[in-house]
Formats: structure tokens, C-alpha cells, sequence
């Protein structure tokens, strides 16, 4: 590669106004102790942003369904009914008055850690993620069947990004610290450091790599101590004795994966589903959208308050009381109605909550037929929750690790983890081949996204057709003769000449070892040796689209035209230089991965 080359694709420096002290930077940017402390930080204010975040929906829920403090919503029966029908209409007319106000002003600011991994290089917006964690607040504070961890997430994974542009950190230090941040919020959510670090590896990062370990686990970890001091609350709390790991234990978690595996593609589809049908309100920029879920979600709350919000209470109670297997059907199917209907109507916030309550219900309600029908082998209903839990978790957030580490942290107890692992292991391998997505992936591709995962596949989109192509080519007319055209081009000089109609269009490539080669006569046009006439490329092209157009067309070199209409030739590609840019990229990633 040229120097000219390098300069051209090599990223922008960063802004230097508004950052810390070079001497900081430094040793950050230089050193893994760095980066740990850097971790630790934000960890630590993850655990006060989530404590913080928790505490004002507590308050909106005693607030606006006047409740005790202490007491989650999904778990009080004594909610009046005009409260329960009409405070999330209300709520949803909160949403669309915001989004009325922001309007477009904020759309291009609205990634998610995730996406902002995936596609932009660790760079989470403030004030959209701001935008964000006030909708989700605002969501889940009405009674929307959404939880807070979507909020939870993108306020941290902010600071984080924020903590990584004032450093002048890296881009792979950048995505590290967008996914310290995802961690200490999923860790003081859930008072479970393991499971916050293995969801920042599976998926905000999509690795796990040794020198990104110390990181994740501190911010983890100290987010876990700062939520612990501040909120005092135990997670879940499992009844009864487990079941001893056995034989028919494993069978039986194989068939509550496979279950859940099922129910967790149902949910996701439900969810899409309902987002197209709430397509045609779009009166008043979509105004009645979450005005009507709101009031659907009233009148389901009004059959049972356990669709409200995003569950704790409801859940824990039911795992406590034992309630028959009808009571725990109609939950199952109203919960799982209830979240569709909030996050397929325009309220914000998480699925994360719901998978893993819905999970568990499940769970519970196996065993409790399964132990009406075969009383001595059957699971006990909290190990059937607790493995079921975990395997739904898994089947929409595609992350089993997480969701096992979740139940050894929850429990503590070896043999329901092992049913955790079987039943999460043959849900992720059965959504793997019959679904292909999680929920956020699968939000990706309903929106058009290609992405896959938090894997970092923005830097191709940097390479594209304009940075890779070369300007210094040759035209000519295509109605000039064979003759004259050796005499232009004498062989050696170049490899390939562009041609062009008299419109002055692309109108394909010949190539100088043919035309000398040839045995047509002087006077024939050039234009009958012509080659890839209607094969051509675009500046907005990556460099993954352009390999696929080699492969497929078979040519050494593409032309690249302005755009599809005027086909005005301005640069071309060869195969060589695209291959050796993109293999010295991916090596360089690959590089910063695995070692800092």
C-alpha cells in the first residue's frame, strides 16, 4: 500500500478538546492496569446508575398506582381499576407528546450497545441514550410489560463510550469499555457479577478473549458491590428441595429446552407481528400507537396486575405459592401477550426481564402437570423453573453462558445448574438452526440491519468502493478502431482500458493482452473486444460486497461509476489490492482482539 493510500483509509484522529490529561491517556491508552481502573469506574458508576434508575420507578409506581413504596407492581392486587385502565394510556400519550418533541432530531443517535459495537466503533450517543433511558423509564414506570434493563444498559454503556472519547481510547478499547459498562448494568440489575461479565462477552463483545477478562469482571464486579450497599433486595428466592441430577433430571431439561426453544421463537415473532399491526395507526405520526397498546394493557391488567411492569414481584410470588397449573397458563399467556403488545405498540424497554419470568412460569407449570402425572420422577417445580428460566433467557438473548452463570448465582446449588446447562444448551442449538436470531439481532433485521451480532464489522464499511479505487485509468470511445487504439496503447503500459458510449457512459473494459492479441481486423470497432459491460461497482460499496462481485463476475478489475443511471466511470478496483487491504484489516483486528 502507498503512502497516499494510507493516509486516505487511515481513521480521523480524534478531536483533542474536552479530553483528560495526555499523561492519563497515555498510560490508558499503554497499559492494561489502565484500562482495569478505567473498567472499575465505571463499574462503580453502573452500579449508582441502575440503584438510581430502580429507585425512580419504584417511586413512579407508588406514585402513579398508588401502592407502597416497597412493593413491586406486578405483585399488588389492590390497584383500583381506573388506575390499572387508564395510567398506561396516559403513559403512552407521555411517550408519543416526547417523541412528537424530539421528532427526527435524535433518529440517527438511537444505537444501542450492540449496534454502536457492532457498527460504530464502541460510540454510544449521549444524548440519545439519554432519550432512551427516559422512554424506557417512562415505559416501564406507566405499567408497560417492559423491563429496565434496556434502560440500564444504554445509560452505562454512554458513560462508558463517553469515559472512551475523553481517553482517546482505541477502537477495540472503545468497544471494551461499551461492554464494561453493558456488564456492571446487568450485574447490579441482577446482583449477579458473573452473568453481567458474560453477557458483555456474548453479547456486546461476541468474544471472550483473555485480555478483555480483567476488565469486564471489574466493572462487574464493582458494580455489583456499589448496587449491593444501595439496594438491599435478593433477586429471586427458589422454594423447596432440588432435584437430584440424574438420568431422567437430564432428560427431562432436554425436553424443557427443547419447550423453551419453541416459546422463545414464538415470543419474537409475536413481537414482530405486532409491530405491523400497530403499522396502520399512524395518525398523528403515530400518536394513538402506544395510546392504544396502553389501554389494551389496561384491560389485561385488569384481569391480572402480574402483566404490569416488568415482573419482579409477580414472579417471585408465583414461585413461592405454587399456584395450578390454569392460574400459571393464563399468566404465562397474558405476560407473554402483554410484552408484545407494549414493545410491538411503541413503548420502550427491555425483553430481557420478561424471557426470564415467562421462563420460569414455564418451568413451573411443567412440573406441576408433570408431577400430577408421573409423581415420582418428575422435576420439583423450582428446578424445572430455574432450568427453564434459563433456557427461554438464552433463546432470546442468545446468551447461554450468561444465563447459566445467572442460575449458578441465583441458587447456588450445582445440580440445578446443571439443568440450566442442558436445557440452555439445546434451546441456543435449536433457535441457532430453526430461527438464526436473538431478540436484538432480530430487531436488526426487521429494520434492514445485516449485522448478526456485536461482532465489529463497522471498519468494512469504511473500506468501500471510493477509498479503494484508483483514478488514474484510461478512457476511450467505444467506436474507435482496433488500429488505432494499439497505437494509443502500446503493450506494458497498462493492463485494461476503460470504454465509453458517445453519451460518454461506462460502457465496459478490454483488456490490453487481448487487444494485441487479437485476430479481428484494424478497422473493427474496439467495442467487440469489450469485456464486463454490465458488471460495475459503486462508491457506496464495501469492501465484502466488492470481494462477492469479483467472485461472482470473475474479473481482475471493476470499474466504478458514479451510480446506476449515469454510469459515469470515475475509478477502478482491482482484486489484488482488495484482497491485500482486507487481509491486512482483518489481521490488524484480529490483533487488537486478542492482544492491547
Amino acid at each position: 500500500m502507498t503512502h497516499t493510500e494510507k493516509q486516505r483509509l487511515a481513521p480521523k484522529a480524534p478531536a483533542t478538546g474536552g479530553m483528560l490529561p495526555a499523561a492519563l491517556r497515555n498510560y490508558v491508552r499503554n497499559r492494561d492496569s489502565g484500562v482495569v481502573l478505567v473498567a472499575i469506574v465505571i463499574g462503580a458508576l453502573s452500579g449508582l446508575l441502575v440503584a438510581i434508575i430502580s429507585g425512580i420507578s419504584e417511586f413512579i409506581h407508588s406514585l402513579l398506582f398508588n401502592i407502597p413504596f416497597d412493593v413491586h407492581l406486578s405483585a399488588t392486587g389492590t390497584i383500583s381499576w381506573e388506575r390499572t385502565l387508564f395510567v398506561p394510556m396516559c403513559g403512552g400519550a407521555l411517550l408519543s407528546l416526547l417523541a412528537w418533541i424530539v421528532g427526527n432530531r435524535l433518529k440517527g443517535q438511537m444505537a444501542d450497545a450492540i449496534e454502536a459495537n457492532a457498527l460504530l466503533g464502541g460510540r454510544v450517543s449521549m444524548r440519545g441514550s439519554l432519550l432512551i433511558s427516559i422512554q424506557t423509564l417512562m415505559s416501564n414506570g406507566a405499567g408497560g410489560s417492559v423491563g429496565l434493563e434496556a434502560g440500564y444498559t444504554q445509560i452505562c454503556a454512554a458513560f462508558s463510550s463517553y469515559f472512551g472519547r475523553t481517553l482517546a481510547a482505541r477502537r477495540s478499547d472503545m468497544r471494551l469499555l461499551v461492554a464494561c459498562g453493558a456488564a456492571g448494568a446487568i450485574s447490579a440489575a441482577f446482583n449477579a457479577p458473573l452473568a453481567g461479565s458474560f453477557y458483555a462477552f456474548e453479547v456486546v463483545l461476541g468474544a471472550y478473549t483473555a485480555a478483555n477478562l480483567v476488565p469486564v469482571v471489574g466493572s462487574a464486579v464493582a458494580a455489583w458491590l456499589v448496587a449491593r450497599h444501595l439496594n438491599q433486595q435478593a433477586f429471586l428466592q427458589i422454594a423447596g428441595y432440588p432435584t437430584p441430577v440424574s438420568a431422567e433430571m437430564i432428560g427431562q431439561t432436554v425436553l424443557i429446552g427443547v419447550i423453551c426453544a419453541l416459546a422463545s421463537i414464538t415470543l419474537m415473532l409475536m413481537i414482530a407481528t405486532f409491530e405491523r399491526a400497530f403499522q396502520p395507526l399512524r395518525w398523528f405520526r403515530g400518536a394513538l400507537r402506544p395510546v392504544v397498546g396502553g389501554a389494551l394493557l389496561g384491560g389485561m391488567a385488569l384481569l391480572t396486575p402480574t402483566v404490569l411492569g416488568a415482573g419482579h414481584g409477580a414472579m417471585q410470588l408465583l414461585l413461592i405459592a405454587q399456584p395450578t397449573w390454569l392460574l400459571l397458563t393464563t399468566t404465562i399467556l397474558l405476560k407473554a401477550l402483554a410484552s408484545s403488545v407494549s414493545l410491538g405498540s411503541g413503548f420502550r424497554g427491555g425483553l430481557f426481564f420478561a424471557s426470564l419470568m415467562l421462563g420460569a412460569l414455564i418451568g413451573m407449570l411443567y412440573g406441576t402437570v408433570a408431577g400430577n402425572v408421573f409423581p415420582n420422577v418428575a422435576l420439583q417445580p423450582g428446578t424445572a423453573a430455574i432450568a427453564a428460566m434459563a433456557a427461554l433467557g438464552t433463546g432470546v438473548l442468545g446468551a447461554p453462558f450468561a444465563m447459566i452463570c445467572l442460575a449458578l448465582e441465583i441458587t447456588g446449588e450445582f445440580s440445578l445448574t446443571v439443568g440450566a446447562i442442558v436445557a440452555a444448551s439445546v434451546t441456543a442449538l435449536i433457535v441457532r438452526e430453526l430461527f438464526g436470531y436473538s431478540f436484538a439481532t432480530w430487531r436488526f433485521h426487521l429494520r434492514g440491519e445485516v449485522i448478526r451480532g456485536p461482532q465489529d464489522v463497522g471498519w468494512i464499511r469504511q473500506f468501500n468502493a471510493a477509498a479503494l479505487m484508483r483514478s488514474d485509468f484510461e478512457t476511450v470511445p467505444g467506436q474507435m478502431s482496433i488500429a488505432e487504439v494499439q497505437k494509443l496503447y502500446p503493450p506494458g503500459r497498462m493492463k485494461q482500458i476503460v470504454l465509453r458510449d458517445p453519451s460518454g457512459r461506462y460502457a465496459g473494459i478490454v483488456l490490453l493482452s487481448e487487444l494485441h492479441a487479437t485476430e479481428l481486423a484494424g478497422d473493427r470497432s474496439i467495442s467487440e473486444l469489450v469485456r464486463q459491460k454490465d458488471e460495475f461497482l459503486q462508491p457506496q460499496m464495501s469492501i465484502r460486497e466488492i470481494m462477492s462481485a469479483f467472485e461472482t463476475t470473475e474479473a481482475d478489475v471493476l470499474v466504478v461509476v458514479d451510480n446506476a443511471d449515469d454510469r459515469t466511470a470515475i475509478g477502478t478496483v482491482s482484486e489484488t489490492h482488495t484482497l491485500r487491504i482486507y487481509g491486512e484489516e482483518l489481521d490488524r483486528r484480529n490483533q487488537e482482539m486478542f492482544f492491547r
